[in-house]
């Protein structure tokens, strides 16, 4: 399949899964503490692309470096307490992975613990940091910029199925900036005569509720926004598009894989690999606040041909040639 790269100012990414206890630390080891909003299931390749940033600064788990896990499982609530227990482990540097909600409670947490934190939107404007350049404080790491892509991805839907009248979008009114994203899509459709209904979902139960009245308002496709604890459910949210024979887009290449029918976002691997080369720089005493901001700028079109052919839906040839990568 052909790859389009575009320029790119930061790294990538791979990885492996993680118990959710932590090791114990060997004696004047540095220790990393790696808080997730996700789990460690599906973040098993990403973890293994930021183990591959911090082997490529010398630092390998377990050889010279210490890390303790916390996974949040896509219930945020918990990040506070989790940070909060890092931080009187008196880790060395803290990686928070996930989003906004992990960048937030490890921010909250300490203001001199050093914090490099992959997120999905503007870390100047979510008050994380200063500026992109210079971040002026104990906090630096990767924007994947996935919360910024609703619009094009609601684009792509529409090329996907050109006479959609009616788009549903679920998204989870805990995770920052959702409605600011639905307010996006909702600007783009405007713009083109299409109609958005909005269906929120916090817990499993609320998405199994969420797609009922999916169902029930009978859209011609669905968009899934931009969450972490939607990522953390993914098999789940496939399995209900599917049922429902529903087109839908959703941000991340992990979802075409694990059936779902059109995605469109950043290489999230990518991204999880240059976190774990920053933190390897923190580790070697580099300041935060002189590490500028690195955004993830290499976007990935992915089609699963599998589930178009299963749902009995074509795909023009357009969409095709413009595609990453095609899952036959």
């Amino acid at each position: 399949m052909r790859r389009r790269d575009f320029i790119r100012l930061v790294g990538g990414g791979a990885a492996s899964a993680w118990p959710l206890v932590a090791r114990a630390q060997q004696p004047g080891m540095p220790v990393i503490g790696f808080l997730s909003s996700r789990s460690p299931h599906d973040s098993a390749y990403l973890l293994a692309a930021y183990k591959k940033g911090l082997a490529e600064d010398g630092h390998v788990e377990g050889r010279n470096v210490t890390i303790e896990y916390r996974w949040a499982l896509g219930r945020y609530e918990q990040l506070p307490a989790m940070a909060a227990d890092l931080v009187r482990r008196r880790v060395t540097v803290i990686t928070s992975a996930g989003g906004e909600p992990a960048a937030f409670a490890a921010k909250a947490a300490t203001s001199t613990i050093p914090i490099v934190f992959t997120i999905g939107g503007d870390p100047v404007k979510e008050k994380l940091v200063a500026s992109l350049n210079r971040p002026d404080g104990n906090a630096t790491g990767v924007t994947l910029l996935t919360n910024l892509l609703e619009p094009k991805r609601f684009s792509v839907l529409r090329d996907l199925v050109p006479g959609v009248s009616l788009v549903a979008v679920l998204l989870d009114p805990k995770f920052p900036g959702s409605e600011r994203a639905l307010h996006d899509v909702e600007a783009a459709a405007r713009a083109v005569g299409v109609t958005i209904k909005a269906f929120r979902a916090t817990s499993d139960s609320e998405i199994d509720a969420a797609f009922a009245g999916i169902a029930a308002a009978k859209p011609g496709a669905l968009a899934v926004t931009a969450d972490p604890f939607f990522d953390t459910r993914r098999e789940k949210l496939v399995g209900f598009a599917a049922h429902y024979a529903l087109p839908t887009i959703y941000q991340f290449r992990e979802y075409a894989l694990a059936g779902g029918l059109i995605s469109y976002g950043i290489d999230i691997a990518d991204g999880y690999r240059q976190a774990g080369v920053y933190t390897g720089r923190v580790l070697k005493g580099a300041k935060p606040a002189e590490l500028p901001i690195l955004q993830e700028t290499k976007f990935l079109l992915v089609i699963n041909m599998k589930t178009a052919h299963a749902l009995g839906f074509n795909i023009s040839s357009n969409l095709l040639s413009l595609a990453d990568e095609v899952i036959e």
